[in-house]
């Protein structure tokens, strides 16, 4: 068994759209970055790398590289699940938080459950989302995302 966990966080920017979860919510901003700015799928993907001690997502895809610009995180979520099945891994389960002043999670909480666990080919009963507002921490301005896995070795399944 293997244990990961990743954190990620973006400020928000207008003219963008807000993609968190692999999936685009409805409001006025989105998230910067150099990618599409999905701090749930940036948290996931160092939460998985980290897990089986690989590198963390900007070695990976480092934001000077300008392939990676406006890039979808589902190709990082995926490029982590991949090393995760060669280093003789599977996902279990994962549990997340989400931080932000808005838009609220909870009507999007399910659709996003739904799409991650589609990414990473696990159960939505195995995918955890939970939303929490920044409350007193002074970033309003921003999402926050933390994630933690949990990989068991693929050959006892």
């Amino acid at each position: 068994m293997r244990i990961g966990y990743g954190w990620d966080s973006h400020e928000f920017k207008a003219g963008i759209p807000l993609r968190i979860g692999g999936i685009t919510l409805p409001h006025d901003k989105g998230l910067g970055g150099h990618s599409d700015g999905d701090v749930l799928l940036h948290a996931l993907t160092d939460a998985l790398l980290g897990a089986i001690a690989g590198p963390d997502i900007g070695s990976l895809f480092p934001p000077s590289d300008p392939q990676w610009k406006g890039a979808d995180s589902a190709v990082f979520l995926r490029e982590a699940l991949k090393r995760v099945a060669v280093a003789g891994y599977e996902l279990v389960n994962l549990d997340s938080v989400l931080i932000l002043a808005a838009p609220k999670i909870g009507p999007h909480a399910d659709a996003i459950r739904k799409r991650v666990a589609e990414l990473c080919g696990i159960a939505a009963d195995c995918v955890g989302i939970k939303a929490k507002t920044p409350e007193g921490i002074g970033t309003e301005g921003a999402a926050i995302a933390s994630a933690t896995v949990l990989l068991r070795s693929a050959t006892s399944s």
